[in-house]
């Protein structure tokens, strides 16, 4: 576990970032608190018991002085299209493993375009896209794959039971859709590609007791950057159950709401990949409770296997290309229950 290493988190104070604080906390690590608002942060010290340092991607000497004496820092600040690159700058700078939670295509490719070479250069860690989106696709797919070392396709579906985005998942995805100009996003031919179609729909039957639903067919997330990253597949899609994609579009749509003592919604989910080759077809599936709050089990895992060595490679990497995948996904129960189905 931990054993009192200070980790900072950067974006503590916000709704995931408060999971992952606690989840850091309960493996036995020291969260060190961070992020631009003073009061916020010290609402939290004051709650929490840790430690406070207040810092802006504007003022590079303020991330050193938040990252000073940790031994990994973790993103949780959108829109990580501002935020990636002067909390990764600062984690290179100071020599530790840097994780994000970053679910916004485009930051998710600026940081495999930018910090290759140099996180590689200081044989340090820089993982993006830790989170539900993105990283949990990526292992499920990567163990999903197995022994098979190239695919002609990944599906991954998402059964959302409903969505009830927090304020920075809709700040995210206001600047994400600004980047691309309103168009949509897919992988295929093996490379990103920008479109103004409709998007489609499709029945995906699910695990009960969720069953057949609904999908947008086309709802690109993190998971065509994780993927392509270190798999050999030229086609990877991402589907979304219809009545989650209706609640994200709604802007009357509250925040998520706690329902359990660990602060979760009562949200449920499953995540369904399928990975063919020829004729062949493998699949792995994932179901939980909170999108939101899974992600701390997600990044406490990843920051712990870094801290100790149980790690694949250096420099930028996914979550399947750093880690073993099947051993990573059963060490997250009881947090989540996998099936992998090969």
């Amino acid at each position: 576990m931990g054993s009192g290493q200070a980790v900072a988190v950067f974006g503590a104070y916000g709704h995931t970032g408060r999971f992952v604080v606690a989840e850091l906390a309960e493996r036995g690590f020291v969260p060190v608190l961070s992020g631009r608002d003073a009061g916020r942060l010290d609402a939290l010290a004051s709650a929490t018991g840790h430690e406070a340092r207040p810092a802006s991607v504007d003022d590079p000497a303020s991330l050193d002085r938040a990252l000073a004496g940790t031994a990994a820092v973790v993103n949780c600040a959108g829109p990580f299209a501002a935020t990636t690159a002067p909390v990764a700058g600062a984690a290179l700078r100071a020599g530790v493993p840097y994780v994000d939670v970053a679910a916004e295509i485009e930051a998710n490719a600026d940081t495999f375009a930018h910090f290759a070479d140099r996180a590689r250069a200081a044989g340090t860690v820089v993982l993006p896209a830790m989170a539900f989106f993105g990283g949990l696709g990526d292992l499920l797919a990567t163990a999903a794959m197995g022994d098979w070392t190239k695919a002609d396709e990944a599906h991954i579906a998402y059964g959302l039971s409903s969505w009830h985005p927090t304020g920075g998942t809709r700040l995210s995805g206001t600047v994400s859709g600004e980047r691309r100009d309103g168009r949509r996003v897919r992988f295929t031919g093996g490379r990103l590609e920008y479109h103004t179609d409709a998007p489609t729909t499709l029945e995906w039957t699910f695990p009960e007791p969720l069953g057949t639903r609904t999908l947008v067919g086309e709802f690109t997330m993190a998971d065509v950057v994780t993927l392509p990253s270190h798999l050999e597949i030229p086609e990877v899609r991402t589907s979304m159950a219809a009545g989650a994609a209706r609640d994200l579009a709604d802007a009357r749509t509250p925040a998520p709401e706690a329902v359990d003592e660990r602060g979760r919604s009562a949200q449920t989910f499953v995540v369904d990949v399928v990975v063919r080759s020829g004729g062949e077809e493998r699949r792995a599936l994932a179901s939980g409770q909170d999108i939101y709050a899974v992600t701390a089990p997600l990044v406490g895992e990843a920051v712990d296997r870094v801290l100790t060595g149980r790690t694949r490679t250096v420099g930028v990497a996914s979550a399947g290309a750093l880690f073993d995948a099947p051993g990573f996904l059963r060490a997250l129960a009881p947090h989540l229950t996998v099936d992998l189905r090969r």
